[in-house]
């Protein structure tokens, strides 16, 4: 399939902001963020040049995994407001001329759902067979054994938990509190596609993002995962109940309903590296899912036993790069679609993994990587506070017990238990894993206005006089220097080279959305070099990125590289000390360039001479 052919949609060119609700606004003054605080933003994010919100779980939930353990579908939790501020948030965000997606959770559910409490009060009740249940193993000395030996993706423990009452284990893939559902029960998936999906679509949501979409399906007779932690016990399963035997035709199911509405869909695929199983999702043909979040960039230097067993940095850019060519490749020459993103609720801060977090770098490092994320192919995704350059909370400023993430406080339990509570050297490891890699990172509370209380995440209440109580995790440190206020007005901040390079993707959606990707250098360990092609030939794009604190000497693309028999380089976008200068033979500690690659009608002109002639028709807007 030729770029002419591939088959445009609005969802396709949009730019999807994601917001974490804890975290994003506090409208009255609780700590907490809210719905009415999203509602008083939505004015920010239009003029950013959003078309789409995605709001992370905001359902009632006892909060064990900050909502994706939910207790009822159908309810907001109620620090977040009610059902009707959503219905408010709904409208007020159609009238910008936006869309908004919910989080679709739905492999699991709270333990304080009704559900699972009617499924567990015994054997024989009639929703036993909504969620998996097991009888335990017995090794040869009689110990009670789960019925397999899959690690939970929080902390180091089973899959399995052992309920007293029925005797027998239920299956949760995550938390203790969240037990998986069973999908191969009918009457369970169509109370969840009527709970979780249809009320919500009834109401005006134009979407979801479709948590741990491979899950749903698990393998026939729940068999081991292949040991390879050979210290642990219980062993990590993804590639084994991922991508189970009936996940297509749940999915179809699902597509049904979406299809009604005319809703989109985003799923989160997990351990899924093959292009063609990916295809299978995203497929326009298959009718499943309208694109996914493949996780091979953003895994880059996680520990192989567990993710914060691990250096830092731990990767090499050519890895990246690669990582980065399998994304690309999922709608070359297919009727596929992918998605580009660096940062979400379950990821650190992009600028701090991926560039560099110093004050002297920090603002450089961000328009970098929003210049690459703008020219990659396939739907924008930006987290909350990436646009103004969020970096980790510096592990000198921001103590371990400022951390809140469960899947942070059991990966230390698990080192205690390794290693011993008094084991300082093993647990400062951890700490240091942490602030590089955790979670929490990208939860701490958005930071609107440095001069006011806790960063201006309750800056409303506060205006209004109100009592400002202490966030419900403890604001960014450097609020003061990293704030919306302070780049609001600013061009030159990284707020504003976002708004700018969001305008500019949408100029140019034909060859920065839909284009064809070539990584030109792929093994050069320190600069990341690749061009945005038609099928059909005509103009290109050139970027050049320098991915290192260090000045890098640069040559220049030949003719052949960029595959134009004549070419001339138009400059569009630069990132550089000056930004004003194009260099010829080196690049700066991330620099990043944008050119037009002109062809056939430059005959007689070589890149690197054209290189040396800096041409005014720069783009800085």
């Amino acid at each position: 399939m030729t770029v002419t052919s591939r088959d445009k949609k609005w969802w396709k060119e949009a730019v999807i902001y994601q917001i974490y609700p804890a975290s994003f606004c506090d409208s009255n003054g609780d700590g907490i963020g809210d719905l009415p605080g999203i509602t008083s933003k939505l004015d920010y994010l239009a003029s950013l040049g959003i078309d789409v919100i995605w709001i992370c779980p905001m359902y009632d939930s006892p909060q064990i995994d900050m909502g994706y353990d939910i207790s009822n579908y159908e309810d907001v939790y109620r620090p977040y407001g009610t059902v009707q501020d959503m219905e408010v948030l709904i409208k007020e965000t159609h009238a910008r001329g936006m869309r908004i997606m919910l989080d679709l959770v739905i492999n699991h559910t709270s333990d304080q759902h009704a559900w699972f409490k009617e499924s567990r009060s015994s054997k024989d009740n009639p929703k036993r067979d909504w969620y998996i249940w097991r009888p335990a193993k017995y090794s040869s000395t009689g110990e009670r054994l789960p019925p397999n030996n899959w690690r939970s993706n929080f902390g180091g423990g089973s899959v399995w938990e052992w309920d007293e009452r029925t005797e027998e284990y239920y299956l949760h893939l995550f938390a203790v509190e969240q037990p998986d559902m069973n999908f191969d029960n009918e009457e369970a998936r169509k109370a969840l596609y009527a709970s979780a999906m249809e009320f919500w679509l009834q109401r005006g949501v134009d979407g979801f993002r479709i948590d741990t979409v491979n899950m749903y399906s698990k393998p026939v007779g729940l068999p081991d995962a292949p040991i390879t932690d050979l210290k642990a016990p219980f062993q990590p399963g993804g590639t084994v109940y991922t991508n189970g035997p009936r996940m297509h035709e749940f999915l179809g199911e699902m597509n049904q309903i979406l299809s009604k509405y005319g809703a989109i869909s985003v799923g989160e695929l997990p351990f899924t590296p093959d292009t063609a199983k990916v295809l299978k999702y995203v497929s326009a043909q298959a009718k499943q899912l309208d694109m996914v979040f493949q996780f091979d960039v953003v895994d880059c230097g996680f520990g192989k036993t567990h993710k914060y067993e691990t250096g830092l940095k731990n990767f090499t850019l050519p890895e990246v790069k690669a990582a980065i060519s399998r994304m690309q490749a999922v709608i070359y020459n297919t009727d596929g679609w992918t998605t580009v993103f660096l940062e979400n609720h379950d990821q650190a801060r992009s600028v701090s993994r991926f560039a560099d977090d110093s004050p002297e770098l920090r603002v450089k490092g961000a328009k970098m990587l929003a210049l690459m994320q703008g020219c990659l192919s396939g739907t924008q995704y930006v987290y909350q506070g990436q646009e103004i350059g969020c970096v980790n909370a510096p592990k000198e400023l921001y103590p371990l017990e400022n951390y809140r993430d469960l899947d942070s406080i059991l990966f230390m339990d698990m080192l205690k238990e390794l290693h011993g509570a008094d084991n300082k050297q093993e647990l400062d490891k951890g700490f240091t894993a942490l602030a590089h890699l955790a979670r929490d990172h990208s939860r701490i509370p958005m930071a609107w206005n440095g001069q006011a209380k806790h960063g201006g995440f309750s800056e409303a209440a506060e205006k209004r006089g109100q009592e400002v109580q202490e966030p419900w995790m403890k604001s960014h440190p450097l609020a003061d220097h990293i704030n919306v206020a302070s780049q609001l007005e600013d061009p030159t901040s990284v707020l504003g080279y976002w708004r700018a390079m969001i305008r500019f993707r949408k100029q140019h959606r034909d060859l920065l959305v839909y284009g064809d990707f070539r990584d030109l250098r792929p093994a050069d360990p320190d600069l990341f070099v690749f061009v945005k092609e038609l099928a059909q030939g005509g103009d290109k794009i050139l970027v050049v990125l320098n991915f290192t604190a260090q000045r890098k000497e640069f040559a220049w693309p030949s003719p052949e590289e960029l595959q134009l028999k004549e070419a001339r380089l138009v400059p569009l976008r630069v990132l550089g000390d000056g930004e004003d200068d194009v260099q010829n033979d080196y690049l700066d500690p991330f620099e990043g360039q944008l050119f037009l690659a002109v062809g056939d009608h430059a005959a007689g002109v070589s890149l690197q001479e054209y290189a040396r002639e800096y041409v005014s028709s720069r783009c800085d807007s």
